[in-house]
């Protein structure tokens, strides 16, 4: 049982690091060990988890979907065995979490809701922003980051990969067609956020590479609520984070076009100084929170 979960461990943070390598130097094992644990999961179960390329590891679908397992369940395992602990009896104090303005309502927040609820002596402060928080200045605890960590002094911890897509609205895709490749946007609205790296400039993947594709579009706007507005309304395409038009896509208001061209995912961490030792509650909410969002996967 011993030797399955360090498989396991070792599995996890290949898919969540993007390599052998990065997952070696985590762990603080060599290189082989981590190509044998992963040969010997592939072995015990007679599929392949993980492609690999001579450019990069690609998790299968049957992989993707024991990483989500597997993640939610590792989680729960390290967060029972520091409940356990007599530390754990001493949670208390307040924890200021940086998240950002969209994101926190729909994740963080039920997550924190649960952490409360479990530990009465803990008391929560989220600041909301869109901006990059420096920890230090703005005297939090832990940030909750979409996109760059931060400066590599930070400590990390991989959370998910959220997907993002192409949407339109049903009414719009009726009067002005349904793209069938990434070409087919020059000929089609498309709702341009003017901040991000992204822009008027939509990085789509093509064959295995990720092309940036011009669109252009009379709606602009540098709010993300509202260019998801202006799609639903019929204002355009849209480039969005899925987590964000979840909602939309369930009640029928939009549809994911493009879907064999879907952007990159992006990844999404906790961060926290690293100067000091971590305090527990800081460490459980983590915890928490990794095990609301793997639990959310289906859905990010």
């Amino acid at each position: 049982m011993a030797a399955n979960l360090e498989r396991y461990r070792a599995f996890i943070e290949i898919v969540d690091r993007g390599s052998l390598t990065a997952a070696a130097h985590h762990l603080d094992v060599s290189l082989q060990s981590i190509s044998r644990a992963l040969s010997a999961l592939e072995r015990e179960f007679g599929v392949e988890l993980i492609r690999r390329t001579t450019r990069r590891l690609q998790p299968t679908s049957a992989g993707l979907a024991f990483h989500a397992r597997v993640k939610a369940a590792l989680t729960e395992i390290e967060l029972a065995r520091a409940e356990i602990g007599r530390e754990s009896a001493r949670v208390a104090g307040l924890l200021r979490i940086g998240a950002s303005v969209l994101f926190a309502p729909k994740h963080v927040v039920p997550a924190a809701a649960a952490f409360l609820a479990r530990h009465p002596h803990v008391e929560i402060e989220l600041v909301l922003s869109d901006g990059i928080a420096n920890l230090i200045e703005d005297r939090l605890d832990l940030a909750i980051r979409i996109g760059d960590p931060g400066p590599s002094h930070l400590k990390m911890r991989p959370l998910a990969q959220l997907r993002r897509v192409i949407v339109g609205s049903p009414p719009y895709l009726a009067r002005r067609g349904l793209p069938l490749g990434p070409r087919d946007l020059a000929d089609h609205d498309c709702v341009v956020r003017t901040f991000g790296p992204e822009g008027d400039a939509w990085p789509l993947t093509i064959d295995g590479t990720v092309a940036r594709i011009p669109v252009r579009g009379a709606f602009r706007c540098n709010d993300a609520a509202s260019a998801n507005a202006a799609v639903v309304a019929g204002a355009g395409l849209g480039l969005a984070p899925l987590w964000q038009v979840r909602d939309d896509l369930d009640q029928g208001c939009l549809k994911i076009v493009l879907p064999a061209f879907e952007p990159p995912a992006v990844p999404v961490q906790a961060v926290w100084p690293g100067a000091i030792g971590t305090p527990i509650r800081t460490r459980l909410f983590v915890e928490t929170l990794a095990l609301r969002l793997a639990s959310d996967a289906p859905r990010l």
